[in-house]
């Protein structure tokens, strides 16, 4: 399955995110990640939808029926050549430091916190794959806890 990513702009009122939702919800589209924030435009916000879909016809759907809505101002799909996608995530290990700097060269992270000796709280930034590819090469069986904030992305 391809990974898809659909910008929305809209008006920043009560209820346009719910009525999205429930549109995707009624279509039976599988969501991965959907982020929301502010623009640079004071009342109008900025939803990044990503999913897994090769039909094109069906995301092409998505953003007509998105577009209907009287709040959405624009809906269009990001080609991933022409835009940059990422995501955070919070992790907390339980790994020695000596395992844990070995990769410091390789990945974007920051130390946010330790606790005692083997506890460490980190950011990690960047590409979902290349987040997934740190967590399975520092090891799935350290992590405590993760919370990640979804794909966020932008046009070139």
């Amino acid at each position: 399955m391809n990974r898809r990513a659909i910008l929305v702009f809209m008006l920043d009122r009560p209820g346009v995110l719910n009525k999205v939702s429930m549109l995707i919800r009624k279509k039976m589209y599988n969501v991965d990640t959907l982020t929301v924030c502010s623009s640079r435009v004071a009342g109008i916000s900025r939803m990044t939808i990503t999913l897994q879909e090769d039909d094109q016809a069906k995301v092409t759907q998505i953003i007509k029926q998105l577009e209907k809505f009287t709040e959405v101002i624009s809906a269009k799909e990001l080609d991933t050549d022409h835009s940059y996608w990422r995501e955070v995530a919070i992790v907390k290990l339980e790994v020695d430091s000596a395992h844990l700097e070995s990769f410091r060269g390789r990945y974007n992270f920051e130390v946010l916190d330790q606790k005692g000796g083997d506890i460490h709280i980190l950011q990690v930034a960047g590409a979902t794959g290349r987040i997934d590819t740190f967590l399975d090469e520092v090891g799935r069986q350290y992590i405590i806890e993760i919370a990640r904030t979804g794909v966020t992305a932008l046009e070139k």
